[in-house]
């Protein structure tokens, strides 16, 4: 329900909407894509304009964001403490594998992706910075999972319910850490379909401190069938190089 979303989750939804939209909204269908009172959304919308975050249009009588945002979040990714070392090597690696490239981290139960580069090909595996996708049916997921102790593995799986993502998910816990420890023993993880129909993919982990990140490379099935073994060899020469150049930073 909108009346039990936080302030936060408000002004986000506002800004996804526009997104989603990309044209100016009036304040009524605004509140409405945002499922907001008209109040609330008044409120946070004066907020918005008083900090230069949205203007209005007089002919028709409309919304849009402002660049502020934007200039805002280069600000903030132009800061990060370790993309600027990592990015090159992940280009490196979408050229060479020509698929889509994901670098990632857990957040709690899920994987989120922090930087995502697009395939070569037309038809190519799509996916944005941000986004959440469960441990249990991703490779990324699969290759953090993987990184933990046996038994913290082992503590973690039992009593879990995996949900269902598509038909090649892995639901059962015991058959779940049987996958992982497979991807173990070869040096990288695996999935597919698992997430999303006809996406294969291959992931690694490696350090970067006290943090524990992996990289994947995803494509569809008719590509990812013949070129998998190539790709996690890629993929592990990139991990390495990755982490040692991390470790020469810090």
């Amino acid at each position: 329900m909108a009346e039990g979303r936080g302030a936060v989750d408000r002004v986000i939804d506002i800004f996804e909407v526009f997104r989603h939209g990309q044209r100016p909204l009036s304040l009524t269908e605004l509140a409405a894509a945002a499922r907001l009172p008209k109040s609330s959304c008044h409120v946070i919308v004066g907020t918005l304009i008083a900090r230069g975050y949205l203007y209005s249009l007089e002919h028709p009588r409309a919304l849009y964001p402002t660049q502020r945002l934007l200039d805002v979040a280069h600000d903030i990714v132009a800061g990060d403490p370790f993309l600027e070392h990592v990015l090159p090597r992940l280009e490196a690696l979408r050229d060479a594998s020509t698929e889509t490239v994901i670098l990632g981290k857990r957040q709690g139960e899920r994987v989120v992706y922090l930087q995502v580069l697009d395939g070569l090909h037309s038809i190519r595996y799509s996916a944005k910075p941000g986004d959440l996708k469960p441990l249990h049916s991703s490779a990324i997921g699969k290759a953090l999972l993987g990184a933990q102790k046996e038994v913290s593995l082992h503590d973690w799986a039992v009593g879990q319910s995996f949900p269902r993502i598509t038909s090649g998910t892995i639901c059962d816990p015991e058959q779940l850490v049987a996958d992982i420890q497979r991807g173990r023993s070869a040096g990288f993880f695996q999935t597919r379909g698992e997430n999303v129909e006809d996406v294969w993919a291959v992931a690694a982990f490696f350090r970067a401190g006290r943090e524990t990140m992996a990289i994947g490379v995803a494509g569809p099935r008719h590509r990812m069938q013949s070129s998998i073994e190539s790709c996690a060899q890629q993929l592990l020469t990139t991990c390495n190089l990755v982490s040692r150049q991390l470790a020469q930073t810090n």
